[in-house]
């Protein structure tokens, strides 16, 4: 009898899934802190829905089987009813909204944020798990609950890291885009649907392919050929007119638009949403340049119900080759009154903005504006000797007492690889204490910002090196102090 090898599985980060260590986790919590805040001051209230919900639900993803398995991670439970891990916000607020709807204020306006699952192919940049932050307000249908939403999330992008001038808030309206449609002819939901993603192409292949895609087809250089919407050249004409509106303020993008659209009934309630919506603006403080109304924008063709917003990156962005990237969308929402009624039989109107954390942070980074680009490690403690370990612990302690991170090193390498160790770890500084340091009532601390400054040629700064010396022996009463400066440093 012969023994089998033991099995040994090979490690490894399942597809679509990462992990994510200090860094990462450091900006998307900086991120989540500063938009969190500026929600709440706007009145809206911190909610966290469980990550499983009821199949049944979530709906969007489900297919028509046994097994709801496209889109989702769904589970049987031993009630034989399936359970699946939440694919966004918005779908459990729904669910939370409608099963206590009697004991919620109404309007309810809450926030939220964590991660959602899905269960797509992955692929550069796009993960099967990844943070979402959301803000919504259940239970108003009137256009200023949709401006506050705008005014929130130009609010939220800024405190994330997006000043003025370097993000836009995109509006348009679905009731235009409806009355666009019956002014363009369109006959059937499948010709809607063409027409819709036509427009949904403009940034990609400009006017003159979106002409193809609405009139017969168009040819990629491929030689693919995808079939068109099969406009006649009236409708054509009308569909780009209505996306070539935007521009300038938004008084002169509504009356571009009215010039297209003009006389039909759900298209000129779209526009009185849309002037509302403005008028709200002004008076919430954001300008022209912060949220514009663009016709372009398609979002959700069988989700919203009203007003739709795309938040757009605008910085020159680079990957980690160097190479020009662009990242367009960063968040978006709009308007959703139908989604409640899917519990209730009656419909609820909604409306809400969300954007991917770790999108936006990765947009930073690629921008070069990176909160927090280097997550900071503790005080390292280095140990010379286990009889001296108690001293070492003392010390952690009093820093720790301070509100300073310290750990002491608990490896077995000597002290070469120990300042090796707080080094990589970031540490701001590394303290020693020896035989001689703990009979004379002192301690050495070195101070590895700076030597990490020095490495990065920073030299240029005489005053400053002169007052940070790189390595000196202090009281031990100065430790926390001296440690101070060099983390505030």
């Amino acid at each position: 009898m012969t023994d089998s090898p033991a099995f040994r599985p090979e490690p490894r980060t399942p597809r679509g899934f990462q992990d994510r260590r200090a860094r990462d986790l450091r900006v998307e919590r900086e991120i989540l802190a500063q938009v969190s805040a500026v929600y709440e001051q706007y009145g809206f209230e911190a909610l966290d829905t469980s990550a499983f919900e009821y199949a049944d639900a979530l709906g969007k993803f489900l297919p028509d089987s046994d097994r709801p398995n496209e889109g989702v991670f769904a589970l049987q439970d031993d009630d034989e009813q399936w359970m699946a891990l939440r694919y966004d916000l918005t779908a459990p607020l729904a669910r939370f909204a409608a099963q206590h709807w009697e004991t919620l204020p109404k309007p309810f306006r809450r926030y939220a944020y964590g991660p959602v699952w899905r269960n797509e192919k992955p692929g550069p940049g796009r993960f099967r798990e990844f943070i979402q932050c959301d803000a919504d307000t259940v239970g108003s249908a009137r256009p200023e609950a949709d401006a506050e939403i705008v005014a929130l999330a130009v609010a939220g992008l800024e405190a994330a890291g997006l000043p003025r001038g370097t993000a836009v808030l995109k509006l348009n309206n679905r009731k235009l885009l409806n009355g666009l449609l019956s002014a363009a002819g369109v006959a059937d939901d499948h010709q809607k649907l063409a027409v819709l993603r036509a427009v949904d192409k403009l940034d990609r292949l400009g006017a003159d392919g979106v002409r193809l895609l609405l009139g017969e087809g168009r040819k990629d250089e491929s030689g693919a050929f995808t079939k068109g919407a099969g406009l006649n050249a009236r409708g054509i004409e009308a569909v780009l007119a209505f996306v070539a509106a935007g521009g300038g303020s938004r008084t002169d993008v509504l009356a571009r638009i009215a010039d297209v659209i003009g006389g039909s009934a759900e298209g000129d309630e779209g526009l009185a949403d849309l002037s509302r919506i403005d008028v709200a603006l002004k008076g919430l403080g954001v300008a022209e340049d912060q949220a514009v109304f663009d016709p372009s924008i398609v979002r959700g063709l069988e989700y919203y119900t009203g007003a739709v917003f795309e938040a757009e990156l605008l910085l020159d962005t680079v990957d980690e080759k160097g190479e020009r990237l662009r990242f367009g969308s960063i968040g978006g929402g709009g308007r959703y009154d139908d989604l409640v009624a899917r519990f209730t039989g009656e419909r609820t109107p909604a409306t809400g903005f969300s954007f991917g954390v770790s999108r936006l942070a990765a947009a930073l980074r690629a921008a070069g504006r990176e909160p927090g680009h280097q997550a900071r490690g503790p005080v390292v403690i280095i140990a010379f000797s286990e009889a001296d370990m108690a001293h070492y612990f003392e010390v952690a302690g009093e820093l720790r007492g301070a509100g300073i991170a310290a750990e002491v090193y608990l490896g077995s390498s000597g002290m070469k690889a120990q300042m090796k160790y707080a080094d990589r770890r970031m540490s701001p500084a590394a303290v020693m204490l020896g035989g001689d340091e703990i009979a004379a009532g002192t301690v050495t601390v070195k101070d590895l910002d700076l030597g990490r400054a020095l490495a990065a040629k920073v030299t240029d700064n005489q005053t400053w090196r002169g007052e940070r010396p790189g390595q000196a022996t202090i009281r031990r009463a100065e430790l926390v102090a001296f440690v101070r400066r060099i983390i505030e440093g």
